[in-house]
């Protein structure tokens, strides 16, 4: 679902001193390495999948901090998708919002896939959003345009291009995300698209001001490719466009240089070169519409990729709770509360997010 890079720059290289190239490589591991594990993770399912495929392409779905918060269960004619609560963030999701909408996002990819692989199905979803459970039956393949788009979506958090997204691709965006329930508002008025901007600056202000947000960002940040493949989770550092370090190195750096300012500053200059912004609401405050918020939003992301579009969260005016109605406010929904802001436009290709092996989703 978003987050948080470092301004490391040159000064990386020099704080790592004599350890050599042969040293350096050891303590980050290769990036044609982590490359070929990435393509692994996203090869395409075969035309009838087994179990296991379908649940590989289920989590690919965007989710917050790259927890991963979810585990699976297959049983005859069934999958259910379950929380994972040992991957928790308190700090940045204390209600458990965030998760929800993961298991949402998940869940829109398992659908998608099955039903393009021959068994359609019908999702459940207990009101306390304990379990979704997939029940489906042998059938014919049903084509979806969607469906090539879940190995190739990212969140790409880099600068775009300024470009707007013609009219026509907005609208198949708006219907993509047509899920009962959920509202979507879309931005592209650069006066409206600032004060947002504005919003997540005023809100990542906030986050960086609190040890325990802090603390529990660095504890999911991911800083070489080693450490990625290693625990298959976290926030990747060259999947945000950054340089990769040694672990003890990244740490230092991220004490020295991640700052309020540098990162204000980069929120400030991606969402300016943005087409726009994407603002998601549910119809009520409760696990099943959070869930149903993520499967908007995974519809959305998975058409913009369809579309050549990239999309990154820029989630902070509703991970700060005090910035919520300012920005129901300014998009037209007083009294609603936002869910998930997303910024798209067009812009470079990333490194891909690392994903844990399926075996150890299942139960």
């Amino acid at each position: 679902m978003n987050r948080r890079s470092m301004l490391l720059g040159a000064a990386g290289t020099l704080l790592l001193g004599g350890a050599g190239v042969a040293g350096w490589r050891s303590a980050v591991g290769s990036m044609s390495g982590y490359d070929d594990y990435a393509a692994h993770l996203r090869a395409p399912i075969p035309a009838r999948p087994d179990m296991a495929d379908l649940v590989r392409y289920a989590t690919l779905a965007a989710n917050s901090h790259n927890t991963q918060p979810w585990r699976f269960r297959i049983e005859d004619g069934a999958i259910d998708i379950l929380p994972d609560l040992s991957r928790r963030t308190p700090a940045v999701d204390p209600d458990d919002h965030h998760l929800f909408v993961s298991l949402g996002c998940a869940a829109e990819n398992l659908l998608i896939a099955a039903g393009a692989t021959g068994r359609p199905g019908e999702l459940e979803i207990d009101a306390d959003g304990a379990r979704l459970r997939y029940s489906f039956s042998e059938g014919a393949s049903r084509s979806d345009p969607l469906f090539a788009a879940i190995p190739a979506r990212q969140s790409t958090r880099a600068t775009y291009d300024r470009r707007p997204v013609p009219a026509e691709h907005l609208e198949k965006l708006r219907r993509a995300a047509g899920i009962p329930g959920v509202r979507l508002v879309l931005l592209s008025d650069r006066v409206l698209m600032r004060q947002v901007r504005d919003l997540v600056v005023a809100g990542n202000d906030a986050q960086m001001g609190t040890p325990a947000f802090m603390a529990e960002l660095k504890q999911w940040l991911r800083f070489n490719p080693r450490a990625a493949m290693t625990s298959g989770d976290g926030l990747f550092s060259a999947a945000s466009g950054n340089p990769v370090l040694p672990d003890l190195l990244g740490g230092y750096a991220f004490e020295l240089f991640f700052s309020p300012t540098s990162e204000n500053d980069k929120y400030a200059r991606q969402i300016d070169s943005s087409a726009g912004i994407a603002v998601f609401l549910a119809e009520a405050e409760s696990p099943a519409h959070w869930i149903a918020v993520g499967r908007a939003s995974q519809r959305f992301a998975l058409t913009a990729t369809s579309l050549g579009v990239k999309h990154a969260f820029v989630n902070q005016p509703v991970e700060v709770a005090r910035l919520r109605p300012e920005l129901a406010t300014l998009i037209g929904e007083r009294g609603m509360r936002p869910d998930i802001v997303m910024r798209f436009g067009y812009g470079p290709e990333l490194a891909f997010s690392p994903r844990r092996p399926v075996e150890t989703v299942l139960i």
